[in-house]
Order: structure tokens, then C-alpha cells, then sequence
């Protein structure tokens, strides 16, 4: 049975309404993408991204705290957008499965991704949350605030957080025993819940991690075949939004590590995918890493669309 493990970006759920209604909508809509994807022979993990939900909490949060109210910490933060977009993914599927008569029960779980506490990301924070603004707006906030801001490939700034890197999860083997037995199943929600180990204990950490990184550690634990990362673009771009940007098709280790000794990806947007999609390949010959767009999905998958990361000195750029 074909195991697969499917990033999918916490934007591609939030486009410019941040209601609820609106982001059920647009998980409904992926829903019947990712349902259309499932055979029988396949099993499938689901791994969501929280950037700018985890933002706007943080924001309201901040704009509503009081002594008898006061405001949660990241990682809480990063717990409360997990649950809540685990909902609507499972709530999404299961009616995708019930009007596509899928026999498939679909889990949501709350994960941990245990990180060091002498990682470099708490030192140099990197990981953007929240909506986009203005440089004139971001400016103004880190000039009254402690908070840091940088631009995002190009659509403007936003905060960014400390973005450790995942070496363990917790429910890993409560996630591979889910899929064994079918259950469709969404894990590592917003990159997981942060946590170090301190004193033989987990505890909870202010940070977030780069759901494809999370995405990669948990497709390396329970064995998965094939890592699909899902972004705004149906290929990854070198020189992005220059005139002679150019698409990667199906393009080897090496070459694209070359092109991220050249600064080519941005640092908590692209970079995290590409690294996330090597490292997945490096681990095994055998492995598949894609990297696409939703809307290319189906296509990625059946006709071999999309940047796919392979170990072999082959590469084709459109």
C-alpha cells in the first residue's frame, strides 16, 4: 500500500477573509481535492500549516488581555489553531467521503514535535505567522514593539517567530497504527506543538515549526513512500518573480542543492519546502518528494507535474 504524506500550507486555507465560514469553504474545497487523489491502495497523512491563523490568534489574544483574561503563550496558541483546523479538515473529508462513498474514517490527533532547546532558530527567528503588511506598517511595529518582521517572497511582511527544527515526534507511533488500519489521518498540525525536554518532562516552548519540516520527520518515523508539499505555485521557481524566473520540473539532489547555496529559496517560505523534499529523498533512493500546487495536484500525481525531487543527475527546467 502506497503510504503518502501531504503538507498542505496554513495560506492555501486562508486567502483574505479570516472568518471561519470563509476558511470551511476553502478546506471543503481541498477536501474533495485530497479525496479525489485516495485509492484503496493508499494510505494518507495530512499535515497542515497555521502561519497566518496562529497570527491573527496571537493578535487577538494580545488585543484582549486583561488580568482576568490573559493571554495564551505560543505554544498554546499553535494547540488552540491545531484543534480547530483539525476540525474542519476531518469534518471536510468525511463529508468528501460520505458523497464520494469512500468507506474511510478520517482522525484528527494533536501532536508534540519535540525540539532542542540549543537549537539556532530560537537565536535568529525566522518563521513568518500572521497577515501581510505593509513595510511602512511593519516598520512602525517594530519600532513600538519587540516583535521582528521581513518580507515573504514578495507579498509583503510579516512577523516572524523562532522556527526550530523537529528531531522527535511524540505520536508517531499512535499516527502509524491510525493509518494500519485505514483511518484517514491529520497530524503535526501548524508544524506540531513545540515542546523540549527538561528534567525527563515535556514542556511546551515559544515557537512554531515549519510544518514541511515537521511533514518530512513524520514521513521518515512511520516509513511513508511519497512527501507531496502543497504551495501557491504548481513548481518551484528559480530567480522567482524576475524576468527570467524559471520552473523546476523533475530536478536532482545535487542540482538543487546548488541552487540553495545560491540563495535562491526564501528562508521560511520556499527554503523549507526544498529542504524538507531533499532531505526526505536523501533518506531513502526509493522515496518521492513533490513539490506543487493544489489546483496541480491531481495532475502531480497522475502525470508526473510539478518540481519532483529525485536522487539522479537528471534535471529538466521549463
Amino acid at each position: 500500500m502506497k503510504r503518502v504524506v501531504v503538507a498542505l500550507g496554513g495560506n492555501a486555507i486562508l486567502e483574505s477573509d479570516p472568518t471561519a465560514v470563509a476558511q470551511q469553504k476553502i478546506v471543503q474545497e481541498t477536501a474533495e481535492s485530497l479525496a479525489n487523489l485516495l485509492t484503496d491502495e493508499m494510505e494518507l497523512v495530512i499535515v497542515h500549516g497555521n502561519g497566518p491563523q496562529v497570527g491573527n490568534l496571537l493578535l487577538q489574544q494580545v488585543q484582549t488581555e486583561s488580568t482576568e483574561n490573559p493571554a495564551m503563550p505560543l505554544d498554546t496558541c499553535v494547540a488552540m489553531t491545531e484543534g480547530s483546523i483539525g476540525y474542519w479538515l476531518v469534518n471536510a473529508l468525511t463529508n468528501a467521503f460520505e458523497q464520494k462513498k469512500i468507506k474511510r474514517n478520517v482522525a484528527a490527533i494533536m501532536t508534540q514535535v519535540e525540539v532542542s532547546p540549543e537549537d539556532e532558530g530560537f537565536a535568529h527567528p525566522s518563521k513568518p505567522i500572521g497577515p501581510f503588511l505593509t513595510e511602512d506598517k511593519a516598520q512602525e511595529l517594530m519600532q513600538t514593539t519587540d516583535a521582528v518582521y521581513m518580507e515573504d517572497s514578495g507579498r509583503g511582511f510579516r512577523k516572524v517567530v523562532p522556527s526550530p527544527k523537529p528531531f522527535a515526534i511524540k505520536e508517531s507511533q499512535t499516527i502509524q497504527m491510525l493509518i494500519e488500519n485505514g483511518v484517514v489521518t491529520v497530524a503535526g498540525g501548524g508544524g506540531g506543538i513545540p515542546v523540549i525536554r527538561s528534567e525527563g518532562k515535556l514542556e511546551g516552548i515559544e515557537a512554531v515549526i515549519d510544518k514541511d519540516l515537521a511533514a518530512e520527520k513524520l514521513a521518515e518515523l512511520i516509513n511513508a513512500d511519497t512527501l507531496i508539499i502543497l504551495t501557491g505555485v504548481a513548481n518551484v521557481f528559480v530567480d522567482y518573480n524576475k524576468p527570467n524566473q524559471k520552473a523546476l520540473e523533475t530536478v536532482s539532489i545535487s542540482e538543487i542543492e546548488h541552487y540553495i547555496e545560491e540563495g535562491q529559496f526564501a528562508p521560511g517560505s520556499m527554503l523549507p519546502k526544498v529542504e524538507a523534499a531533499v532531505q526526505f529523498v536523501k533518506r531513502n533512493p526509493a522515496n518521492k518528494a513533490v513539490i506543487t500546487s493544489l489546483d496541480n495536484l491531481e495532475k502531480a500525481v497522475k502525470e508526473g507535474l510539478g518540481t519532483i525531487v529525485v536522487q539522479k543527475e537528471q534535471v529538466s527546467i521549463r
